[in-house]
């Protein structure tokens, strides 16, 4: 059987992560707060990566986490995790998002972290093992079909990933099965302002703008209406930054855009609504009356 274009692209983005993952094994940290070494390549989502993560945050982290994470916001940040939680994060890459999760949740709750490419998981084993955390877990799969049961995560995060997916209405159906009633939806992803049809094909196509997090990203209120499709409720976008062409709103190595279409970072929300019949408040708690 012959391998079909969407096949052959989602190859070459795999094969563009695990050589991200090879670099950021052997670099080292620099004081500008790049790579340094011939392994380093400036792409688009280098520029975005820059700066999520408080010192507090990495302190104690292998600094191999954190050359390894290229996302585009801290999804830590907008989360809102609670102790004993169940945290699913799409696409985990290194792994910062997923110990960074399973220091919030504690013991008592435990972080997922989902990759397809070995490359990045063996990485973010290895920063497992330093970090010296018990509480997390790496799966290796498609973030189009998530190997855990259904109802399984209190919230789902993910950092850039989605953007890359080339079936992303399945990634959210996966999503909404896998959260309980109530759960939470908070990523942080790259999307598209204005009129995409401008947008010309050749980028759209463009297996570097698809690594770069940009062909695949999703026009704004194409994102919202697609996690409503799924099953989702309150969906938001809040607009982090803005990447519009200009010297002071521009990433390295990004392509320009036509008039009147601008690329944005920002978070994410959305909840899956609670089951039919049941109240948000606790049985026995006397709130329901």
């Amino acid at each position: 059987m012959g391998t079909t274009p969407k096949d052959d692209l989602k190859e070459q983005i795999r094969d563009r992560y695990a050589e991200r993952a090879r670099a950021a094994s052997e670099a080292q940290p620099c004081g500008c707060g790049c790579s340094c070494g011939t392994n380093s390549v400036v792409e688009p989502r280098d520029e975005m990566a820059r700066g999520l993560y408080t010192t507090d945050e990495t302190s104690e982290l292998p600094a191999e986490a954190v050359l390894a994470s290229l996302g585009c916001g801290n999804p830590i940040a907008l989360a809102d995790l609670q102790p004993g939680e169940i945290v699913l994060d799409l696409g985990s890459g290194g792994g910062i998002d997923v110990l960074l999760s399973a220091r919030r949740v504690g013991p008592t709750g435990k972080a997922f972290g989902l990759d397809m490419t070995d490359e990045m998981l063996a990485l973010a084993r290895e920063n497992q093992r330093k970090a010296g955390v018990d509480n997390v877990e790496f799966l290796k799969g498609e973030i189009e079909d998530i190997p855990l049961p259904d109802e399984s995560v209190d919230v789902i995060i993910s950092n850039c990933v989605i953007n890359l997916s080339l079936d992303k209405d399945k990634v959210l159906s996966e999503a909404s099965r896998v959260l309980k009633p109530g759960g939470r939806f908070a990523v942080s992803d790259v999307l598209f302002q204005g009129d995409m049809s401008v947008l010309p094909q050749s980028l759209l196509s463009d297996v570097e703008a698809w690594s770069g997090c940009i062909a695949g990203a999703l026009e704004e209120q194409d994102f919202l209406a697609r996690l409503k499709a799924a099953g989702f409720a309150d969906a938001s976008v809040q607009v982090t930054n803005v990447y519009d062409g200009s010297a002071e709103n521009n990433m390295c190595g990004a392509p320009t855009l036509p008039d009147g279409v601008r690329l944005v970072s920002g978070f994410v929300r959305a909840t899956k609504p609670a089951s039919a019949g049941t109240s948000a408040c606790c049985p026995g708690s006397g709130c329901c009356g």
